[in-house]
């Protein structure tokens, strides 16, 4: 059975699982029936049970749902041209094979990675004896996410602090939904009942202090900022302090980014770190870098460059749900090697999710197969 199946059989499999559920608590009242108390106390288990497995259920059923509507346009034009790649052909052969590599490359998984995923393709296909591209489908799917989880498993949960305040920097360049992206962690780690401060880091940028605090008015958070044009690592330095006096959980920090200058960047992120440093044993916890998933190949790029400036723990994709080339996280995992943590999957404030390889390849394919 191939890795696509198996995805979709543990998704079915989670379906039942209230019915199973059911079963084990008609058990139970069976063999409680002699007795009032026990009946009750079977009923009250009863609710209980329904009450946590549908509670469960839901979520689960309402993050594949975000990860489904948010890879909608990949979907559409990605997987739609491999199904018509599929009803054109009737056996697999070189011009099957020269159209699936321009499909792969348009996707933006990036030229060396379908290179090299064409000859192992073409190794099982030749080794398999298969020429039927209906029986490819699996193989394909299968194939395209060995790329991401074949070497070392690439960690997407965040390195949290184990005593005092857990401190996320973020990097990336202007305009790629740094600052929302920071308001959106912050809802999610409200949720999960965790104090978060937001630090508005980004001095040089028009408006951006001002975007974090309206960020922090709408989801409820506290933010701390001096003025524009104050120096960021001061305003760093101010807000981790406030954050370990008043007990804090977490620290997202935002920052400049203008890439244009790398040198000069380089130095402030260099000070930045030594005033975390200074504060917080081991410095900041993660640098998460933010990439605008529309801009494909680019993105890539400014990974590389941040890459080189400083210590990047993780990417953040935004905006993937409007781009039709979902192949991006594909080429991040193969060209740079930096897991991606989070993903936006739309406007909303709960649309940034975990970023689930599972959930990624069931969005991404589930009306392939």
């Amino acid at each position: 059975m191939g890795l696509f199946s198996k995805i979709k059989n543990m998704f079915k499999k989670e379906e039942y699982e209230e019915d199973i559920v059911k079963d084990n608590i008609e058990e139970s009242k069976e063999e409680s029936l002699d007795n009032d108390e026990d009946n009750k106390s079977t009923e009250i288990v009863e609710k209980i049970n329904k009450k946590t497995v549908k509670k469960k259920n839901d979520k689960r059923k309402e993050e594949v749902k975000v990860y489904e509507k948010g890879l909608t346009k990949s979907r559409e034009g990605f997987v739609s041209k491999l199904v018509n790649l599929t009803n054109k052909y009737t056996k697999v052969n070189e011009e099957y094979f020269e159209e699936l590599e321009e499909i792969l490359i348009m996707a933006d998984i990036g030229v060396n990675t379908v290179l090299e995923f064409m000859d192992r393709l073409r190794d099982r296909v030749k080794k398999e004896k298969i020429d039927d591209p209906e029986l490819l489908k699996e193989l394909i799917v299968d194939e395209l996410f060995i790329i991401y989880v074949n070497d070392e498993v690439l960690v997407n949960k965040i390195n949290y602090a184990e005593n005092g305040p857990t401190v996320i920097l973020f990097v990336g360049v202007n305009g790629v939904g740094k600052t929302t992206t920071i308001g959106k962690l912050a809802y999610n780690m409200k949720e999960e009942d965790k104090k978060v401060l937001l630090v508005g880091a980004d001095t040089f940028r028009a408006g951006a202090i001002e975007q974090l605090h309206e960020w922090g008015e709408k989801i409820g958070v506290d933010v701390y900022s001096k003025g524009e044009g104050s120096d960021p690592s001061s305003v760093v330095y101010d807000g981790i302090v406030k954050a370990k006096n008043e007990n804090y959980d977490v620290v997202l920090v935002d920052t400049a980014g203008r890439l244009q200058n790398k040198v000069n960047l380089m130095k402030e992120l260099e000070k930045m770190n030594k005033v975390i440093s200074s504060l917080i044993d081991g410095g900041a916890h993660e640098t998460l870098l933010v990439i605008d998933a529309t801009t494909g190949q680019n993105g890539i790029s400014q990974a590389k460059s941040f890459k080189e400036i400083t210590n990047i723990t993780g990417i953040v994709l935004t905006k993937l749900d409007g781009t039709a080339k979902g192949g991006i996280v594909l080429a991040i995992k193969e060209e740079v090697n930096l897991p991606v943590k989070y993903m936006g999957l739309g406007e909303a404030k709960e649309d940034l999710k975990v970023f689930d390889i599972e959930k990624y390849i069931y969005g991404l394919f589930k009306d392939f197969m």
